[in-house]
């Protein structure tokens, strides 16, 4: 029987280590009254093998944003590092983890609205190819929500949400009139 490979590409014991030290650091900055250190290269160095791992999943894998993806992500980590309390947890891979899954899903968000804005905006600037050209892919199998909604993934309440918008802006110019 084959050996399981056991290597994690992060040790997380001296990942654990690794924050442990930056944090007493930045304990020993503030009785001094000094700048708070930044994160070390190591620690650097894990999140970004954290989220360009993570960027690999099948749920990310497909997005042409996944760059954003992980910058925001990395941007995100060094930005709450300093929350990590090694006192409530000794798995700083699980934290950050999840701070970067988080960030992930926020630049998806972010990124169907914008091109839903787009794809607004050339709707209102139309000269008649797109719209033919969306209702003969789209709409003969659908509705104009459902279209929409498979045409920038969006879920049903993000639908439901902009509708709202679309209600409360009426008289108003722009993307969601």
């Amino acid at each position: 029987m084959a050996k399981k490979n056991t290597t994690h590409y992060i040790d997380n014991k001296e990942f654990f280590a690794a924050m442990c030290e930056w944090k007493d650091a930045i304990s020993e900055a503030e009785n001094q009254g000094e700048k708070n250190p930044p994160v070390t290269n190591y620690i650097g160095e894990c999140f970004m093998k954290i989220a360009q791992r993570l960027a690999q999943k099948p749920n990310f894998a497909n997005y042409h944003y996944k760059e954003e993806m992980i910058s925001d992500a990395i941007e995100n980590c060094i930005m709450y590092a300093h929350n990590f309390d090694p006192k409530k947890s000794v798995n700083p891979f699980s934290y950050f983890t999840q701070i970067i899954y988080y960030a992930f899903l926020r630049r998806i968000e972010k990124e169907k609205k914008q091109n839903y804005i787009k794809f607004k905006l050339i709707e209102m600037h139309d000269d008649g190819t797109l719209s033919t050209w969306f209702k003969e892919n789209y709409f003969e199998k659908n509705n104009e929500k459902e279209a929409l909604r498979e045409f920038f993934r969006l879920s049903e309440e993000d639908l439901d949400r902009m509708d709202v918008k679309n209600k409360k802006k009426k008289g108003s110019t722009g993307p969601f009139a």
